[in-house]
């Protein structure tokens, strides 16, 4: 290489970059633009339709529609997708809000966002996609291993989910309630049909980024088998973890059976003593997680029922059907109204 070729590689590098950055924000605008026009002719669909009575032929017209505009312009807009437009306009009213996140979310999003008919759940993971900033992939994986029902914020009244999720839109802060499940798929582990602690541990280090992916957004792992010495007694924490956007220390040990009250105490005494020797200026102070591999809901619910700084989930092995995860939150909040109403 000559000096002049040499001499030239940082310009093409800075010039690459300039390319690649205009190349990013022209999809960027252009995504953005596709969404406000779907959006529009939505709008417009609904509008010719709820005026003047023509709403009993509404279904009629739209294939009239589709013709002469996928002879003009594409396949693009087909009957089907005309009929997502005007869901998208009639689910998601508000033009200044969607102005703003038309450059985060495209079309897509939106299309796996309307496939939710629950409200409540359709504006968790609306939330959620913005703040984690997920792909459309991502979104489509929450939505499809039931992330809503698994987050412990589920099992919430729903006029406080609405507040949580606005409260992340506005302050960027999040409810631990939201980052912590009620129950963790590891079925990644390929763990044999009886094994012990130390087994369990051994297998989550060895597939750490499935582990992490499957905690969440924002954890990073710190160290296994923290020793946590008090007086002349060394105990030792299974595995500490840090959440970024919660500013904590996340204290993680694993039980094999079912929650025991026993369990509470000693993470409250890992909790204590992360807090004193820890706990770094700015930080809040470190939340435990109890996980065990059986679940037993309403104990759980009353030992934990005003428990902040620890959460206790069970992990599975095996992927159960959606069922049954539909049905644990229908326990759950069974659980939850009867602890109200007490």
């Amino acid at each position: 290489m000559d000096k002049i070729e040499k001499s030239s590689v940082p310009l093409v590098s800075e010039i690459k970059q300039l390319i690649e950055g205009s190349r990013q924000r022209v999809v960027i605008a252009i995504n953005s633009e596709i969404t406000l026009l779907y959006w529009n002719i939505g709008k417009h669909i609904r509008k010719y339709l709820l005026t003047k009575g023509r709403a009993d032929y509404g279904k009629e017209i739209l294939p009239t529609v589709s013709a002469k505009l996928v002879t003009a312009y594409g396949k693009g807009f087909s009957e089907r997708n005309l009929a997502n437009m005007i869901k998208f306009n009639e689910l998601f009213p508000d033009e200044a809000i969607l102005q703003t996140v038309s450059a985060k979310l495209s079309w897509s999003h939106f299309v796996e966002l309307m496939g939710i008919k629950d409200s409540i759940q359709r504006e968790f993971y609306y939330s959620l996609c913005l703040f984690e900033k997920w792909s459309v992939r991502q979104l489509g994986e929450k939505i499809d291993s039931m992330l809503f029902e698994r987050t412990l914020m589920s099992v919430q009244p729903e006029e406080n989910i609405r507040k949580e999720l606005q409260n992340i839109a506005q302050t960027t802060d999040i409810n631990p309630d939201l980052v912590f499940k009620n129950s963790y798929v590891l079925d990644f582990l390929n763990l044999p049909h009886r094994y012990s602690e130390s087994e369990l541990e051994q297998a989550l280090i060895d597939h750490l980024q499935e582990f992490i992916l499957e905690l969440g957004t924002g954890f990073a792992f710190v160290e296994r088998q923290k020793r946590i010495s008090i007086d002349t007694t060394d105990y030792h924490l299974d595995l500490l973890f840090y959440h970024r956007k919660l500013r904590r220390l996340v204290a993680i040990d694993l039980k094999l059976g079912k929650f025991k009250p026993g369990y509470k105490a000693q993470m409250e005494l890992y909790l204590r003593w992360l807090e004193r020797y820890e706990m770094q200026p700015g930080e809040e102070k470190p939340i435990g997680l109890l996980l065990c591999s059986e679940g037993n809901t309403e104990h759980i619910e009353l030992l934990m029922l005003d428990e902040k700084e620890i959460k206790v989930a069970q992990y599975l092995t095996e992927l159960p059907s959606k069922q049954w995860f539909a049905d644990k939150l229908h326990r759950s909040l069974e659980i939850a109204r009867m602890n109200q109403e007490k």
